[in-house]
């Protein structure tokens, strides 16, 4: 994705902008993601920290785990991003919120070991 890019949750209340771009773009198939967002698996893309920033209603922050924070609009419940103590200077927003998500260019899939055997995917990216 070519920066700036932007993104919002369903009612509008939150949009985020990034300025440069993404570190890294993938699909995560672990049992946190997949609860946290009902379904089979989150697709991101981590921004550095400095880079982004959110607009309109301060998002809600929940800790799914010590030092792993997910945040959603407070007002129509979607995910907008996810930060961790695991992952220092960057935060990492979901593909689906993109005002373009068609240009998200995913990389690789992430905890693949914990993927749905229903989900069957034909792309050739890395599997870790």
């Amino acid at each position: 994705m070519d920066p700036p890019y932007s993104g919002r949750c369903l009612c509008g209340a939150i949009t985020f902008r990034c300025t440069a771009a993404p570190l890294w773009q993938g699909h995560c198939h672990c049992e946190s993601c997949r609860r946290a967002t009902a379904s089979a698996m989150a697709s991101f893309f981590g921004v550095a920290d400095g880079a982004w920033e959110f607009n309109g209603l301060t998002p809600a922050s929940y800790e799914s785990s010590p030092g792993t924070w997910r945040e959603f609009c407070p007002r129509c419940g979607t995910q907008l991003s996810y930060s961790s103590a695991r992952f220092p200077g960057e935060k990492h927003f979901y593909a689906a919120t993109l005002d373009d998500p068609a240009a998200y260019r995913p990389e690789r899939h992430y905890f693949w070991a914990e993927h749905l055997p229903w989900l069957h995917l034909s792309d050739d990216l890395p599997r870790q």
